[in-house]
């Protein structure tokens, strides 16, 4: 038995399962009544994915068993690779190749999609909650400053995992949701949250996966609102307007009341060195790239990343995005066009 991964609800092991030959893993939550308790809606939301999609075509984690043991509810899932944090961060933060963030997105939004067609918010997706299902690579040369070589992997399937915040909409909805990096507006604002949440959670992970780091890295509500005026441009009217108090304690006279004289210094300085969304995109276009790879994921990127949550676009919408009409090398080189349709104006 070996340990893969813990948090706060109790921990993950490698375990060998003798009646079927294989390995696999076993969520083990902590013997404490609340975290039993969540569970149970986890094991109730895992239910529900299997029973709607048993052949898994939705590349949503499957609960394959769960029992009691000693008190401690234990879930059994087929054994995976490495989360896509992971395989960054040992990867020295080298972003994925063209070719395999389109089909990451693709696959993101088509398990996404698929939880909101149930009427299911996942409300943490994060590179923590992707699993590679096959980690083999291959090695390439690459210039950065502390490496010359990155890891590319031979098969860039992925499973979405940890449904333990999972939320029916029309259930209890905790006031805040999501890890702060991936954190939409509508939450800091106290304007309530729904399925749009799990897609803007998306389009910052699409940025990660593109620059190979997390695109508004901050632990404070007016510095992460400051971050994204910078990379997306100002807050909307409406949407200030209708943040209640605990929003409006952040903007004077309708404006971000950022810096102001607490700010402090290195605090200026993060969000200072950020840049708007355009530039990250082009910025990581090199000499094979054709520009209009650039153009339509930059594109899909501003509607994912659209602060009002009524006009961000669906996990549905986005999959029929010219953007996944491209057939791409991993050089970005487009070599075809599949025969997709959108009906929707440009972004920004």
């Amino acid at each position: 038995m070996r340990q893969l991964g813990q948090g706060t609800f109790g921990k993950v092991v490698e375990c060998y399962d003798r009646q079927t030959g294989r390995y696999c893993a076993i969520k083990v939550i902590r013997a404490v009544q609340k975290y039993r308790d969540a569970s149970k809606i986890e094991i109730r939301v895992l239910n529900t994915l299997r029973r709607y999609d048993p052949r898994n075509s939705y590349k949503c984690l499957h609960l394959n068993e769960h029992f009691d043991f000693r008190n401690h509810v234990c879930m059994v899932f087929d054994l995976l690779g490495q989360s896509i944090y992971d395989w960054l961060k040992d990867n020295h933060f080298c972003p994925f190749p063209p070719n395999h963030l389109q089909h990451f997105a693709r696959q993101l939004l088509t398990s996404v999609a698929f939880l909101h067609r149930l009427r299911l918010i996942h409300t943490d997706l994060k590179p923590e909650n992707i699993l590679l299902v096959n980690g083999d690579y291959k090695e390439v040369p690459y210039k950065k400053s502390n490496t010359t070589t990155r890891r590319v992997l031979l098969d860039p399937d992925i499973r979405l995992i940890d449904f333990g915040s999972a939320t029916f909409q029309d259930e209890h909805h905790s006031s805040v949701v999501s890890t702060r990096h991936y954190r939409a507006p509508e939450i800091i604002l106290s304007l309530g949250w729904s399925y749009p949440c799990d897609i803007w959670s998306i389009g910052c992970i699409l940025v990660e996966f593109l620059t190979g780091e997390a695109l508004f890295q901050t632990h404070d509500n007016l510095e992460h609102l400051a971050m994204m005026e910078v990379v997306l441009g100002r807050l909307p009217d409406r949407l200030v307007r209708a943040s209640q108090k605990a929003g409006q304690k952040y903007f004077v006279n309708g404006r971000l009341d950022y810096p102001n004289e607490e700010t402090k210094y290195n605090s200026r300085k993060y969000v200072k060195a950020l840049r708007p969304l355009e530039d990250y995109v082009m910025a990581k276009r090199n000499q094979n790239d054709n520009f209009e790879v650039a153009q339509e994921f930059l594109d899909l990127l501003y509607r994912l990343l659209t602060y009002d949550p009524t006009d961000r676009i669906t996990a549905a919408e986005a999959l029929r995005h010219p953007y996944f009409d491209l057939i791409l090398e991993e050089t970005g080189r487009v070599v075809g066009y599949r025969d997709l349709l959108w009906h929707g104006p440009r972004g920004p």
